[in-house]
């Protein structure tokens, strides 16, 4: 019995694992085909070539800046998630005030509430600001998350308190403690909310779409959108701009998943 148990978590393994890269692949695969082919009743199997298709969303879409625009707006969240979430967190982890725990509460309620409902609120506030039409309006909004704090504070918990005492014993305040002693040793759980963070502001699509309606003001997500039509969509150049669009994703995540990894990890070590 011990000598089968591997090989069936490994079956059950191998068995999830195409199951995800099963879409991943049609897509590639659909993005080759012509539009007839790829709406084809039962589907084909095989790609046709066709190379064109990606030549195609350059020409039906102002990529370049639109990937500018996505790659602006995903480095201002990441960078300002990963700072104001940190200052947060540490100061819920290590730093004792009245209230703490009960503002901290508060925070973590904010999980609870659909994100759809800021919508109205957030766009009057962009609207007073002048902001429509504008990198601003979908960089400001997305700097600051409940989660992140939850994460960090979670990571900040688990590092021991020696060192913050050592460092106290030196002379080191709050301030100096949280950015050149915590914060090093915080960088797995930073990386691992950056690339959180980076995934959800490549992928968002609803809060770009609402405040910018200019073309060259959108981002991918945005943009690859209006590439469905209301009658017919050419699913062959959706899947290859889509694809184009996921690349630079995949490429930071490959690049950073062991640290990636290893920060989930640490975030659940201590309660």
């Amino acid at each position: 019995m011990s000598e089968r148990r591997p090989l069936g978590v490994h079956a059950v393994l191998i068995a999830s694992s195409l199951a995800m890269v099963a879409p991943f692949v049609w897509q590639i695969i659909t993005s080759l085909k012509t539009l007839s082919s790829a709406t084809a009743v039962p589907p084909s199997l095989l790609p046709e070539g066709r190379w064109d298709n990606y030549a195609k969303v350059f020409d039906l879409l102002p990529f370049g800046e639109q990937f500018l625009n996505t790659v602006v707006m995903a480095t201002g969240r990441v960078a300002g998630q990963v700072l104001f979430c940190s200052m947060a967190a540490y100061a819920f982890a290590r730093l004792r005030f009245p209230g703490r725990n009960v503002l901290f509460g508060v925070f973590l309620s904010v999980l609870m509430v659909p994100p759809q409902l800021f919508v109205i609120p957030q766009y009057q506030i962009m609207s007073s600001l002048g902001w429509l039409n504008s990198l601003q309006a979908i960089i400001v909004p997305g700097l600051f998350s409940a989660f992140g704090v939850f994460l960090l504070r979670q990571f900040f918990l688990a590092l021991p308190r020696e060192i913050e005492e050592a460092a106290r014993l030196d002379g080191a305040g709050p301030v100096r403690i949280y950015w050149s002693v915590m914060l090093p040793l915080a960088r797995p759980g930073l990386i691992a909310l950056g690339i959180l963070t980076l995934l959800w502001a490549w992928n968002d699509l609803f809060w770009p779409l609402v405040v910018n309606t200019d073309p060259e003001k959108m981002t991918l997500s945005a943009g690859l959108a209006a590439l469905q039509g209301q009658y017919q969509t050419d699913y062959p150049i959706l899947m290859a701009g889509s694809l184009i669009a996921s690349l630079p994703v995949i490429a930071v995540f490959v690049f950073l998943q062991r640290q990636f990894i290893q920060g989930i990890a640490h975030t659940g070590s201590k309660g």
